[in-house]
C-alpha cells in the first residue's frame, strides 16, 4: 500500500501544496528575498513565494511542537519533583532525502524561519557530513565508492554527539566537512551550546538497524528526534538535478585548484555527463533505493517536490 495516497489505512494526512498554504495562518514572513538567495542550494528554485507557500506553515507546525514539548517538560518535571535548575532538553529537528534533493535549503529556510519567532529561540544546524569517516579512513576499508552509506558513517560519535546535546551538555562539539576537498577537515570543530532546537540534517538520520536477539538497547540516530521530515521526489528527477548540479559545478568550484573534483573540469562535457550518470547510477541511486527511501515512512512531515524543484504535495502523520 502506498501510505502517501490519500487513503483511511493511511498513517498521514495528504495536503496539495495550495491546501498547505493555508495553515501559515498569520505567521509573518521574517525574510527577504536576498535572504533566501543566500540559503538555497545550487540550482534551487526556491523563492519567497515557495517560502510563504510552504515553509511558513511548516515553521509554524515545529513552534507548535516546540512549544508543546517544553510544556511537557515542565509537566514532568513537577511529576518528578526535580530540581527548576535542571537544563531543559533541546528540541531535536531530523531532514532526511536523498543527494540534490533540497535538505540543505529546507534546513537553513527552516533554521532562519525558527529562529525568528517572537521568543527568539537559538537555533543551530548540524549535518552529518561532519561524521562521515575521512578518506583515508573509507580508502583503506575499501568504502570510497560507498561514500554516503551508512557503513561510511562514524555512528558512534553521531551517537555520543545527539546523546550530549539532549542531555543539555553546554559546549559539545561537532567535525567539519569540507566539501570543496571532500573530506573532513583535520582538526577543526563546530561547537554547538545548549540550543533550544537542534535541526540535525542528513541522508540517512531516519535509518535503522536490526534489533539484537538478546533484547539489549541498541539506540538509533532517530531515536533523540523530537520531530522529523523527509524530502521527497521522484527519482528521474532528483537524477536530473544531480547530473544539472554536477554539469554546473564542473563549470564553477571544480574548475578551482585544490578541489577534490578538479579533474571532472578537465574533460570534455560528454565525457563529464558519463561520470555525472555514473556516479548517479552506481553510488547515489543506490543509496537512495537501499538505504534512504525505505526511511521516509518513519518521517513525521513528507514534503514532495515536483519536477521544478518546488513542493507540490504535503504529507502530515496522525495524531
Amino acid at each position: 500500500m502506498d501510505q502517501l495516497a490519500p487513503s483511511k489505512f493511511s498513517p498521514y494526512r495528504v495536503f496539495s501544496a495550495e491546501e498547505w498554504a493555508k495553515f501559515r495562518a498569520d505567521a509573518p514572513l521574517t525574510l527577504t528575498e536576498d535572504e533566501v538567495r543566500r540559503l538555497r542550494s545550487m540550482n534551487d528554485p526556491v523563492d519567497l513565494e515557495e517560502v510563504a507557500r510552504i515553509y511558513l506553515a511548516v515553521s509554524r507546525l515545529l513552534y507548535a511542537h516546540v512549544e508543546s514539548s517544553q510544556l511537557l517538560f515542565r509537566q514532568r518535571q513537577r511529576f518528578l519533583s526535580e530540581d527548576r535548575a535542571h537544563p531543559k532538553t533541546p528540541f531535536i529537528i531530523g531532514i532526511a532525502g536523498s543527494v540534490a534533493v533540497g535538505k540543505s535549503t529546507t534546513a537553513r529556510v527552516l533554521k532562519e524561519l525558527l529562529a525568528r519567532w517572537p521568543s527568539s529561540p537559538k537555533v543551530d544546524l548540524i549535518t552529518t557530513d561532519g561524521f562521515l569517516y575521512p578518506n583515508a579512513v573509507l580508502e583503506a576499508e575499501g568504502l570510497m565508492q560507498r561514500k554516503g552509506f551508512p557503513e561510511s558513517y562514524d555512528v558512534g560519535a553521531i551517537l555520543r554527539f545527539l546523546s550530549e546535546i539532549k542531555a543539555g551538555v553546554p559546549r559539545v562539539e561537532a567535525p567539519v566537512y569540507s566539501h570543496f576537498v571532500y573530506d573532513v577537515v583535520p582538526g577543526e570543530r563546530i561547537t554547538i551550546d545548549r540550543p533550544d532546537i537542534l535541526i540535525f540534517e542528513g541522508l540517512n538520520v531516519l535509518q535503522v538497524r536490526d534489533m539484537p536477539k538478546d533484547g539489549k538497547a541498541v539506540p538509533f540516530v532517530s531515536d533523540f528526534f523530537d520531530y522529523s521530515i523527509y524530502i521527497d521526489a521522484d527519482e528521474i528527477d532528483i537524477q536530473r538535478w544531480y547530473i544539472e548540479r554536477f554539469m554546473r559545478l564542473r563549470e564553477t568550484a571544480f574548475r578551482e585548484t585544490g578541489s577534490f573534483f578538479h579533474r571532472y573540469s578537465q574533460v570534455s562535457p560528454e565525457e563529464a555527463l558519463q561520470i555525472a550518470e555514473g556516479l548517479w547510477s552506481n553510488i547515489n541511486g543506490k543509496n537512495l533505493y537501499e538505504n534512504i527511501l525505505p526511511t521516509r515512512p518513519r518521517a513525521d512531515l513528507i514534503l514532495r517536490k515536483g519536477p521544478n524543484h518546488l513542493t507540490e504535495q504535503v504529507a502530515l502523520r496522525k495524531l
